[in-house]
């Protein structure tokens, strides 16, 4: 039988990975976390899957490899990411299975590429299978099947709660292999300082006024690269500057540890749910060369809870490892999985509200 080791499997994003993962009865599921009482409580909940609760600390060498042994797919959920890099890539592709992470980043690519393991031979390590990064650089492709537009611009954000180890993993998205602020893709290359914030705009899918915060993800540069846009704006959005605010202000204080800055971090994602209640958007928008009818210019996706919509996208990629549609090497999921058979899905699941591709 197929084993689907899911790590972290009893927290925001790995409950729904249990669930979708059962729903679609693809074998057996290995269900992991520190706590084993919250792990097997998951695990009743999915009564008609054969599942197993497994206590692991993936910080524990030994229990790491316990929990991926005889697992054909192992799909981590756990973090935060910055402390992970490829520590349960590595147990998972030891252990002869594939490898999702729903987090990760080029980071955690560049830690895996140093001394590459054997596995990848055969197997297949897949990064950033969640919301952003991940669908932020997948379903701007289906504004590009006929050609790269010449202007594509994507705002992803909204209000949603910040733990303590998403408010860390926010702290720390500076540098080249993250992104830049204020930066656009303009003709084949990073423009610096290109950009200024939108303060207080109208943007579709969004609820009344929001403020759009300018970053060149890593993400968004290589999809520009590969997709040849002449220009690409990719914005953070926020539905008040609390968010914006908090994150200067810590990144202003150098000589601090960044833990110091967590409870601001998380309190000024409070404010934004006070203000609006929890939801999130997904807007692209591309400017062609040939605006001939019929073809797309924008795509809006929306859900109450980003967390919750990156382990559906997580568990897609798993499925798409045990349908043998990945290739075996290291990957990103925006570049691997199909952006219209994703979108398809994604339309179907009671965690996405809304979908418009026009």
């Amino acid at each position: 039988m197929t084993t689907i080791g899911v790590l972290g499997g009893s927290g925001a994003v790995g409950r729904i990975v249990v669930d979708r993962l059962t729903a679609w009865e693809l074998g057996k599921l290995r269900v992991g976390g520190r706590d084993l009482e919250r792990v097997a409580k998951v695990c009743a909940q999915a009564p008609k899957a054969h599942t197993e609760p497994m206590r692991v600390d993936l910080n524990d060498r030994d229990e790491l490899r316990g929990f991926c042994a005889d697992c054909d797919v192992v799909v981590n959920c756990a973090g935060p990411s910055y402390q992970v890099l490829d520590r349960v890539a590595r147990a998972a592709l030891a252990a002869g299975a594939h490898y999702v992470d729903a987090a990760g980043d080029l980071v955690a690519i560049d830690a895996l590429g140093d001394a590459p393991p054997t596995g990848l031979a055969d197997r297949a390590a897949v990064f950033s299978a969640g919301l952003m990064p991940g669908l932020s650089g997948l379903l701007p492709r289906l504004l590009a099947v006929d050609g790269p537009p010449a202007r594509l611009d994507i705002y992803v954000g909204g209000a949603a709660a910040i733990g303590p180890l998403s408010a860390v993993d926010a702290l720390l998205t500076r540098g080249p292999r993250f992104g830049t602020a204020l930066a656009a893709w303009r003709n084949g290359g990073i423009a610096p300082n290109a950009l200024r914030p939108l303060r207080s705009v109208a943007l579709p899918g969004f609820r009344g006024r929001v403020h759009a915060w300018p970053f060149l993800s890593a993400e968004a540069s290589r999809l520009a690269a590969e997709l040849g846009v002449e220009e690409l704006r990719n914005y953070t959005v926020y539905v008040t500057e609390a968010i914006p605010r908090a994150l200067a202000a810590a990144w202003a204080d150098e000589d601090a540890p960044l833990e110091r800055h967590v409870p601001a971090v998380a309190a000024a994602a409070e404010a934004d749910l006070a203000a609006t209640g929890p939801y999130y958007t997904m807007l692209f928008q591309a400017v062609h060369h040939d605006p001939a009818p019929g073809r797309p210019r924008r795509l809006e996706l929306h859900t109450p809870d980003s967390y919750a919509l990156s382990g559906v996208v997580a568990a897609l990629t798993a499925r798409d490892l045990l349908d043998e549609r990945i290739p075996p090497g290291v990957h990103l999921a925006a570049e691997v999985l199909s952006p219209r058979e994703t979108l398809t899905l994604l339309a179907d699941d009671p965690l996405v509200t809304g979908v418009e591709l026009i």
